[in-house]
């Protein structure tokens, strides 16, 4: 059950709905996402919960190319008119705004207190991003939803769909490039293992430090030039197994995973990526886990999506991940 004060963190009171709307069909059966979605309030049944991050400050102080900021709105306008396919309810639950840099930490906060919220009502958060300094706020909430139900030492596996190891020293600078390296610094802090596998890596977009970072850290890793249709068999038994010995899931996936022909609209495009069709079974098996809890989407910018492909990929990824097992 809700309290008062996590009620007051579930929704935007004022959510714009426009994005969802899309074309009816006059036989029965068949729904499309804007026709089942509603805004989401206090004491609604358990079901999905959109919420937008609208910010790309972690993305500037990256030095990559702003933009993600509208993603969020983007990823609703292609998620709308996809087939319906779920029992469960889904709703809007707004947006959470980061105004300028300087917002950042305190954004990611109010992120946090939004994803705690939804989880204490039962809800399975989807957040739409937004640059990758959407994951700190993402697991934030989750911990804080984990420290109010009483686990000590919970297991989280955190499964990241991207060229980039996001490992990089946030000591100096807070980014979408740090995200995970504070999440590991947190966990150290509580005494929680760290358990992250990072799907999609780029060996040419992560430096020699950042992999020695990665080993250090134990963390599973699948470079893009694994991700064969011979070899993707293995990499499904590999996620199983990583996920066996975890008691909850978070994922998060970084649409520059995908190659730049697939997801042009993104913060920094793929040379080369890790297809759609490949992603695909990764994503069912941690659906069909039963121990997902939350996950992001992050990075699209809609300035530079072409025919609003970016777009259409992310909404078939969130598709694929909630279709009902």
């Amino acid at each position: 059950m809700t309290n008062a004060s996590t009620d007051s963190h579930l929704a935007d009171p004022a959510i714009d709905m426009s994005p969802w709307a899309g074309r009816e069909d006059p036989e029965p059966d068949s729904l499309r996402w804007h026709q089942v979605i509603t805004p989401l309030k206090r004491g609604a049944s358990p079901g999905l919960a959109l919420l937008g991050f609208a910010c790309d400050a972690g993305v500037a102080r990256n030095q990559g190319r702003i933009g993600a900021a509208e993603g969020p709105r983007a990823i609703r306008r292609a998620l709308a008119p996809l087939a319906w396919h779920r029992t469960a309810p889904v709703f809007d639950a707004g947006d959470v705004n980061c105004h300028g840099n300087d917002d950042l930490e305190a954004a990611q906060q109010r992120l946090a207190e939004r994803v705690a919220a939804l989880l204490s009502a039962s809800h399975l958060p989807l957040i739409f991003g937004g640059g990758h300094e959407v994951a700190f706020g993402s697991w934030s909430g989750l911990a804080r939803h984990l420290e109010a139900q009483g686990e000590a030492r919970p297991r989280v596996g955190i499964i990241n769909l991207d060229a980039h190891f996001d490992l990089r020293d946030p000591s100096q600078t807070r980014s979408s490039g740090t995200p995970f390296a504070q999440i590991a610094a947190e966990c150290h802090a509580r005494g929680w293992p760290f358990r992250y596998a990072c799907l999609g890596v780029s060996r040419a977009s992560n430096t020699r430090a950042l992999f020695a970072r990665a080993r250090e850290f134990g963390v599973l890793v699948r470079e893009d030039r694994e991700f064969t249709a011979q070899h993707l068999d293995a990499i499904v038994r590999d996620l199983q197994r990583f996920m066996a010995h975890c008691d909850h899931l978070y994922l998060t996936a970084d649409l520059d995973v995908l190659p730049a022909a697939e997801a042009p609209g993104v913060s920094a495009p793929a040379a080369r990526g890790v297809s759609l069709a490949l992603l695909e079974p990764l994503l069912e098996a941690v659906r069909d886990s039963g121990k997902l809890r939350l996950a992001d989407i992050a990075e699209l910018n809609p300035g530079f999506d072409i025919d609003t492909r970016t777009a259409r990929a992310a909404a078939r990824l969130i598709h694929q991940l909630t279709l009902d097992s």
